[in-house]
């Protein structure tokens, strides 16, 4: 049974600025996702958004990104207007999407442990759950971000050289790992992170389960063997694989 939505205040939908935003377009993006999240299948931990200029798509161009913590589930959504309300407006209609997608896919996912199996599935079959990747970032950001989930990894896409990446601690600090390394990225300003020199292996999906099978990693990150983009594969608590992928939309 889904639970019964619980309104989110817009007061508690935190919010970051880059560039000049008039305190209408914050409050507007507040009130649209503490609206949207009712819409999520399980409560929102909560809520964060990212309001900035967008150079790279033309002067004056405004970019709204938003990220729920649905019950420890990331739900991401990113859009760019002409105008910062327009691209708060967009951001609405994209996170929405997103928000109905997961609902989809977590009552798919509960039929399932409900005893329902797919036809020609055997029953305690794995499955590969797909997942959507964090928002774009730098690493300290990430950092913070999978410290707030409690999380031991997490896959995003770093914002100053737009490489797919991944975040993850060691003994004595973090680490970071991306699909094209690069040495020159900016320092690091509030976690110590070191910056590995190779780059993941390029594998199918099939291939990589079956190296985080074999080697007992907690996740393997790798390039897709398709279309080349960063993905993670690790082993849910529920027995199933999870698959996150990064998203690339304007």
């Amino acid at each position: 049974m889904r639970h019964r939505p619980i309104a989110l205040d817009p007061a508690d939908v935190q919010v970051k600025i880059r560039g000049g935003f008039r305190p209408a377009d914050v409050r507007h993006a507040q009130e649209t996702v503490a609206h949207l999240a009712r819409l999520a299948h399980e409560p929102v931990l909560g809520a964060r958004v990212k309001l900035g200029t967008a150079p790279e798509f033309g002067a004056g161009r405004r970019t709204a990104e938003a990220v729920l913590d649905v019950q420890g589930r990331l739900v991401w959504a990113r859009a760019s207007a002409a105008s910062a309300r327009g691209a708060v407006q967009l951001l609405g209609d994209r996170l929405r999407t997103r928000l109905l997608e997961s609902t989809r896919d977590w009552e798919n996912r509960r039929g399932r442990h409900h005893g329902q199996h797919p036809a020609g599935q055997a029953s305690g079959e794995r499955q590969v759950v797909r997942l959507l990747a964090a928002a774009r970032a730098v690493p300290d950001e990430a950092v913070v971000d999978m410290e707030e989930l409690a999380y031991d990894f997490l896959l995003f896409t770093e914002d100053a050289t737009g490489q797919d990446s991944v975040v993850y601690r060691t003994g004595d600090g973090y680490r970071l790992t991306q699909l094209v390394p690069q040495a020159d990225l900016p320092a690091p300003t509030c976690a110590a992170i070191s910056v590995s020199p190779l780059p993941p292996p390029r594998l199918t999906v099939e291939e990589a389960i079956e190296r985080l099978e074999l080697t007992g990693f907690a996740f393997v990150f790798f390039a897709d063997a398709d279309t080349g983009t960063g993905r993670l594969v690790y082993r849910r608590a529920d027995g199933d694989y999870g698959l996150f992928s990064t998203v690339h939309d304007g």
